[in-house]
């Protein structure tokens, strides 16, 4: 009992440890960064998707591009579950490689 109770204060100490050292975004260093921005905007009927790339480099923003993918709103499909769901509320999902 005792090997248990000490092996949990343990890792409790070295997980609260962790916490402490992430950073909050708005702290992070832009001396070299890739930031992106991923925006939805409502337009009539349809959705802009809109991707705002910044690059940091030693201090320098070097280079930064725009792009907007547009789509309707509720595009047809043959496999229409939920007639309210619309393209500006479905969930954004990020890959990086």
């Amino acid at each position: 009992m005792k090997y248990l109770l000490s092996a949990l204060c343990l890792i409790s100490v070295i997980s609260c440890r962790d916490r402490r050292s992430e950073q909050v975004l708005e702290q992070l260093d832009r001396k070299s960064a890739r930031e992106i921005t991923l925006k939805t905007v409502t337009k009539g009927d349809s959705v802009l998707h809109i991707t705002i790339q910044h690059i940091w480099y030693n201090g320098e923003q070097i280079t930064s591009k725009n792009d907007t993918i547009v789509t309707a709103i509720a595009p047809g499909t043959w496999n229409t579950m939920d007639s309210s769901a619309t393209l500006s509320k479905v969930p954004i999902y990020v890959t990086v490689q």
